[in-house]
């Protein structure tokens, strides 16, 4: 598992950018699934991490650079 986690970190320089912003679309579609597929309600708490996490997201990949 920690293989998972450190081998992307080697590809070329944007990429921490682009695997970190990919865990939060993940946790998103996530619920998306359990919720759609598996009948599986998301509650309150679970509505505002994954806004939380596509927040981070939004701030990773639009946010202007100098």
């Amino acid at each position: 598992m920690v293989l998972y986690g450190v081998i992307p970190t080697l590809q070329p320089a944007n990429f921490g950018r682009v695997y970190a912003a990919y865990g939060g679309v993940f946790i998103a579609m996530t619920l998306i699934w359990g919720w759609q597929i598996d009948k599986v309600i998301p509650d309150k708490f679970d509505i505002i991490g994954a806004s939380i996490a596509l927040t981070g997201v939004f701030i990773i990949m639009y946010w202007p650079r100098s």
